[in-house]
């Protein structure tokens, strides 16, 4: 899915029947009656040789109160700010509006890309339409018919420029993951640079202080703030470099706890934030220190090592902490005890407010990108292995001795290793979790996603098929044994 497009219009223009045609489906509820479609919905679509996300939205309505239809079209304005590409539709039959010049005014500061498209254009009552929406100022007009797939080949031809834009453009933001390791190739770690910043997101829980804190990582008041919680809504990118360090920084919209979620905006906004963290290399989870590790922080963090990155623990307002040595030995327990996935992440204390343990941040961040990168040789693998088994060897399961014959390591970002075993599939969860253990501490990986697969290797003879050779010299000994001399 290289962009996403959100269909959008005054109500009862031809979307929804727009949206169905391109996913293939029919998803969205189609009727002559207006104001059908409330919420988005989201398809996968596909036209020609493009996959891409299409959402269909409400009608946008003039209304801005907090009205049915003034919560509707801010939920459609928020799919607009959202979206890659905007597809406006028109009725080319009742010709453009006051209402569709006053959404196109809207939609040019909203999205740099802008597809004008008129519906309802087949035959001649559509013409006359079609040629009023050069009027809007977006453009050429697609001449289209939702509902019998005309103009279809128009909207491609329209899209691919774009499509292969954006593909360009998350090859440079998006971060190089599962990176396979070659035997010999320099292992070095390379420290980011200005051509390559670390990239890094914050998440957390709504109010705990994301914002404040990259503002004062930059040194200005860059992201809106306060005390209400939820005003960011977007995940915000910014590039600057944290004591030196060059950074991309994903500030992101507070996550909370799905049930709780209830206004549709603050859902595309923790929707938008677990994006974030695809796109990141390091992630920090900043919790509140006054209600630290709530079930919504452990989802947020173990969300981020599943999804393989390095991942940073910062509690926040550390500043407003009285007893502070026994806060920290708490933290510190419930860390253990509620992540033992995350078992000996990094985790620092920190005051957006006041600044206080930004260095420890900046330190924690650049190790733990670093462990995240890290490679092992083969032969120091097997040797640790070999010690790892004569200290507890595998379990012998219906009395199968399973032997684990050697051990290399396949992927980094994140660390990935496989084991060569007999009888893999019978190797207890418990015993993949010893190894995992002892790698982070014999080789220093505190913290990072580590990826361990067993794969099978049976101990047959792999020459017991094959016909044994005689030496000519014995041949005329074996030859003929069975005859009387």
């Amino acid at each position: 899915m290289s962009f996403t497009m959100a269909i959008v219009g005054r109500p009862n223009v031809g979307k929804s029947t727009l949206f169905n045609r391109l996913v293939g489906k029919r998803l969205a509820l189609v009727d002559d009656q207006p104001g059908v479609t409330r919420d988005l919905r989201e398809g996968a679509a596909r036209l020609g040789d493009l996959r891409f996300v299409v959402i269909d939205s409400a009608g946008l309505e003039l209304a801005d109160d907090d009205s049915l239809q003034g919560r509707m079209r801010r939920l459609t304005e928020r799919a607009v700010a959202e979206a890659d590409i905007c597809l406006f539709v028109i009725d080319a039959r009742q010709g453009v509006t006051p209402a569709d010049e006053i959404f196109a005014d809207i939609l040019r500061k909203k999205n740099a890309h802008v597809i004008v498209a008129a519906n309802k254009a087949e035959g001649n009552a559509g013409e006359i339409g079609a040629m009023e929406a050069w009027s809007l100022g977006l453009g050429e007009p697609l001449r289209i018919s939702a509902e019998h797939g005309e103009g279809m080949d128009d909207l491609y031809r329209v899209l691919v420029p774009l499509a292969d834009a954006f593909d360009a453009e998350v090859a440079t933001t998006e971060p190089e993951v599962n990176v396979d390791v070659v035997e010999g190739e320099d292992d070095a770690y390379q420290p980011p640079s200005k051509s390559k910043p670390l990239q890094l997101a914050v998440i957390g829980r709504p109010n705990a202080g994301k914002s404040t804190l990259i503002n004062k990582i930059l040194g200005q008041e860059r992201l809106l703030t306060g005390p209400e919680a939820g005003i960011t809504r977007d995940a915000v990118s910014v590039q600057t470099e944290f004591m030196g360090t060059p950074m991309r920084i994903f500030d992101t919209a507070g996550m909370r706890k799905k049930a709780r979620i209830s206004d549709k905006l603050e859902k595309m906004s923790v929707s938008d934030g677990l994006r974030a963290v695809r796109f990141a290399e390091v992630v920090v989870v900043l919790l509140d220190v006054e209600v630290p590790f709530e079930a919504q922080d452990l989802r947020i963090a173990d969300y981020a090592e599943s999804e393989g990155r390095a991942v940073v623990i910062a509690a926040n307002k550390w500043d407003l902490e009285d007893d502070k040595p026994h806060k920290l030995n708490e933290l510190r327990e419930a860390f253990e005890r509620l992540l033992p996935q995350l078992r000996g992440a990094p985790l620092v204390t920190v005051s957006a407010k006041t600044g206080k343990g930004l260095d420890r941040l900046h330190a924690a961040v650049l190790k733990a990108h670093q462990v995240w990168n890290k490679r092992i040789t083969t032969a120091r693998l097997n040797q640790w292995l070999g010690a790892m088994t004569v200290a507890h060897p595998p379990p012998a399961p219906g009395g199968r001795r399973i032997k684990l014959r050697y051990m290399t390591q396949v992927k980094t970002r994140p660390p990935g290793f496989v084991v060569m075993a007999s009888h893999a599939d019978k190797l207890a969860e418990s015993y993949s979790r010893y190894l995992v253990n002892g790698l982070r501490e014999s080789f220093e990986m505190p913290g990072t996603p580590i990826r361990l697969t067993f794969r099978d290797q049976g101990g047959d003879n792999p020459f017991k098929d094959r016909k044994k050779s005689i030496p000519s010299r014995l041949r005329k000994h074996v030859v003929g044994r069975d005859k009387p001399f």
